[in-house]
């Protein structure tokens, strides 16, 4: 089946009122943050878009794809599931080696030139995590921002999952922004748990919980997205010195004084 987009329809929060947002859609291209403090139920949220909630969760919500009852055999069926989560806790289990499990995987997903997609993945991978992933180390070696990020690439260039649901990338470590700008290549569906202000507002719009309930949809402004490239440059000056630090080298104030003055 051909995902043109995905309907969330509201059931309701905490206290057992009906959420302020009756219904929304995600379309084929739309990178949307669900954002929040703590607990107000954004991994829910996540967690009724990949199960295909059908009124049958805690929430009441229900999922549609192109306006119609999601399939059993989506649900069911892992080879037709078309969405990957990329949790905050994830683990292998598995020891192999990253370039032997990545081809595994694209075999198993019928790629016509495993080695080059292989390759693919991992350059995607390594733009996102600091310290470089090979193919001969174990899965059970990598750092949590590491796996994160590979798991990223995998579910955008193996899995080639229509739709992606990330939870708090921004706590792996890896190079968030960097992540934002490779994905809005690639024509899915991308939804992200955040407590990142750079990620919501470059966001196309951003859904706003509490208290376990949807309370309403924001659309990016045109004044947010100036904020949100200001944001981006703070967030690629703290990156770019975290880098020399981590590589033991010494900071000058005054070059950073110039570097934040460079903003306004």
């Amino acid at each position: 089946m051909d995902i043109f987009k995905i309907t969330i329809r509201g059931g309701q929060g905490k206290d057992g009122q009906p959420e302020n947002v009756e219904q929304f859609d995600l379309k084929m291209g739309d990178i949307v943050s669900i954002v929040g403090p703590t607990g107000c139920g954004k991994t829910t949220l996540i967690n009724d878009i990949e199960l295909f909630a059908n009124r049958n969760t805690p929430s009441g919500r229900q999922i549609l794809i192109n306006d119609e009852p999601v399939p059993d055999d989506f649900t069911f069926d892992p080879k037709k599931h078309p969405i990957a989560l990329i949790s905050q806790h994830t683990n292998f289990l598995s020891d192999l080696p990253v370039g032997e499990f990545l081809t595994i995987h694209a075999t198993v997903r019928g790629a016509t030139d495993v080695e080059r997609v292989v390759e693919e993945t991992i350059l995607f991978a390594n733009q996102l995590t600091g310290e470089a992933i090979i193919k001969e180390t174990a899965m059970t070696e990598l750092s949590g921002g590491q796996t994160r990020s590979l798991l990223i690439a995998d579910a955008v260039i193996i899995g080639n999952s229509p739709i992606i649901l990330l939870d708090e990338i921004e706590n792996a470590g890896i190079h968030k922004t960097k992540a934002l700008d490779l994905l809005k290549n690639y024509r899915k569906i991308f939804v992200f748990v955040t407590h990142d202000p750079t990620i919501a507002l470059l966001s196309d719009f951003r859904i706003v919980m509490k208290n376990g309930a949807m309370q309403k949809l924001i659309y990016a402004s045109a004044e947010e997205m100036k904020a949100a490239s200001k944001l981006k440059t703070i967030d690629d000056i703290i990156l770019h010195y975290r880098s020399r630090i981590r590589a033991g080298e010494e900071l000058n104030i005054s070059i950073l004084e110039e570097e934040l003055i460079s903003i306004n």
